[in-house]
């Protein structure tokens, strides 16, 4: 039976609700204080993969979309993250994060040490995005429904924790709580729009778990390389190593 566009909302938000990345202990361990560097630096480090590969992403649903009105809807999120020739986007400061926690942002940038579950878990979505239906893929980006929370948790928790912490390292996490809220109106509109049978609430719902998986997945990776039992894979970055100026 499909669903009225309030009840499939309930839905949605439940997910969220359930499998938000923000219940990970890891989340815990960093907004608390309780990482070491080295743990924040593997953070940034494997972090920055997923961020970068946004904006291909959405380049890579554009790339699909006949309508010239959705094209033009989506394409301020291929912006936030690239930046324009007068606006720093999202790459660059989270690059600026990478600064303050002391790595070096050129071995950041090169993605060399990120870890293999964050690779594929990453690389896994752009497919998705890539080869799903139109609304399938609109479905996985609203993850964003939950993001302004953990985003205001974050910023509270490292200002409060770590040395780090300006406006200027934590201005991808400021400039977040304005866009995301602007994405996911439109997002989720769409989707409530264009999922009008309960097939498609379905595919919508078990995309939206498929990206709490992916962000889910990267943190466990990370916690079982640097936290418990810290054991880091092959080619993965090596605590202490590309570290240019001690952080706290």
């Amino acid at each position: 039976m499909t669903a009225t566009p309030a009840e499939f909302e309930a839905r949605l938000r439940q997910i969220g609700a359930e499998r938000y990345h923000d219940k990970h202990p890891f989340h815990d361990l960093l907004h608390g204080g309780d990482c070491t560097p080295d743990q924040v630096r593997a953070w940034v480090i494997n972090r920055f993969y997923y961020q970068a590969s946004i904006p291909m992403k959405d380049a890579a649903f554009m790339s699909r979309v006949d309508d010239p009105a959705l094209r033009r809807a989506w394409r301020s999120r291929i912006e936030d993250h690239d930046g324009t020739d007068e606006v720093e986007g999202g790459i660059a400061r989270w690059l600026h994060l990478a600064d303050a926690v002391g790595l070096d942002r050129d071995y950041v940038a090169s993605a060399r040490g990120v870890l293999p579950t964050t690779r594929f878990a990453v690389d896994a979505y752009v497919r998705f995005v890539r080869d799903k239906t139109l609304l399938e893929a609109v479905a996985a980006s609203l993850t964003e429904l939950f993001a302004p929370k953990i985003h205001a948790a974050r910023i509270e928790g490292l200002m409060a924790n770590y040395a780090f912490a300006d406006d200027t390292s934590l201005s991808y996490f400021r400039n977040r709580l304005t866009q995301a809220p602007k994405d996911v109106a439109f997002g989720l509109g769409w989707v409530l729009e264009h999922a009008d049978t309960a097939e498609k609430q379905d595919a919508v719902a078990a995309a939206l778990e498929f990206k709490t998986d992916v962000l889910w997945a990267q943190l466990d990776a990370l916690h079982a390389a640097y936290v418990t039992p810290a054991r880091i894979p092959p080619g993965a970055w090596v605590p202490g190593s590309y570290v240019l100026t001690p952080a706290s």
